[in-house]
C-alpha cells in the first residue's frame, strides 16, 4: 500500500466509525467519576473596556496672538455654511434670518484687533501702494477665476498710506476685523471687513 495513501484511509475509517449506531449502555453498571462539563471560555477581567467611538476631545485650543493682535485665520473664518440669498434683503426680519448663520465663535471676532492670514488681492492703488484689497483663503480668485464662498474673503481699506502689493505669496494682515453682511441696495456683498493697519511677511499658512 502507498504511503500516501494512508491517511485517507484514517480518515474515511474515522467518518465510518461515527456514523455508526452507538448500542446503549447496559442499566446495571456503575457509572464512577465526575461527569465531562462543558466547555467554558474564561474571561480577562482586567481587559482595558472599549473607548467609545462618539467620544470628543474636549481640550481647549489656546488662542495665539502675535502683541495685541489674535491670529485668525479661514480655517475659522470659513468653517461654517452660509447661504446667499438671490434677492436683495430689504427687511430686518430678513437680515436677521442671514446674521443667525453666523456662529457665536465668529461673531466674537467683531471689533477686535486681529491677524488674519491669507493672500492678497489688490483692488485700489495710490501712488504704488495698496489703499484697498481682499485678502483671500488661497490663490484661486485672482490665479484661476474661481468664485469663493462668501466667508472666504476679508475686504480691507487700509489706515494711511497703503501698502506695497505682495503677490503669490501668504501674507498677515494686521487691523480691526468687522463681523456682519455687508449689503449694497439690498444685496448681500460679503460677512467680513477690516480697517488695516500693516502688512506682515510672508507667513507658513
Amino acid at each position: 500500500m502507498k504511503p500516501a495513501l494512508l491517511p485517507l484511509i484514517a480518515l474515511a475509517a474515522l467518518f465510518l466509525g461515527c456514523n455508526k449506531s452507538t448500542p446503549p449502555a447496559p442499566s446495571n453498571i456503575e457509572i464512577r467519576g465526575e461527569a465531562i462539563q462543558p466547555l467554558t471560555i474564561k474571561t480577562n477581567a482586567t481587559a482595558t473596556p472599549a473607548v467609545p467611538t462618539n467620544t470628543t476631545n474636549v481640550t481647549a485650543k489656546v488662542d495665539e496672538k502675535i502683541g495685541e493682535y489674535l491670529v485668525t485665520g479661514f480655517d475659522r473664518l470659513a468653517s461654517f455654511n452660509y447661504d446667499v440669498p438671490d434677492v436683495p434683503a430689504t427687511n430686518a426680519a430678513k437680515q436677521a434670518e442671514l446674521k443667525a448663520q453666523i456662529p457665536a465663535p465668529v461673531k466674537s471676532l467683531d471689533k477686535r484687533k486681529v491677524a488674519v492670514k491669507g493672500y492678497m488681492l489688490p483692488l485700489k492703488v495710490e501712488g504704488g501702494l495698496i489703499t484697498e484689497l481682499l485678502i483671500m483663503r488661497d490663490q484661486s480668485m485672482c490665479c484661476y477665476g474661481t468664485v469663493p464662498k462668501i466667508n472666504e474673503w476679508v475686504s480691507v481699506k487700509m489706515i494711511g498710506k497703503g501698502v506695497k502689493p505682495v503677490m503669490d505669496e501668504p501674507i498677515t494682515l494686521f487691523g480691526t476685523l468687522k463681523v456682519g453682511e455687508v449689503f449694497e441696495n439690498g444685496y448681500l456683498v460679503g460677512l467680513y471687513e477690516m480697517d488695516g493697519e500693516r502688512l506682515g511677511g510672508p507667513i507658513d499658512l
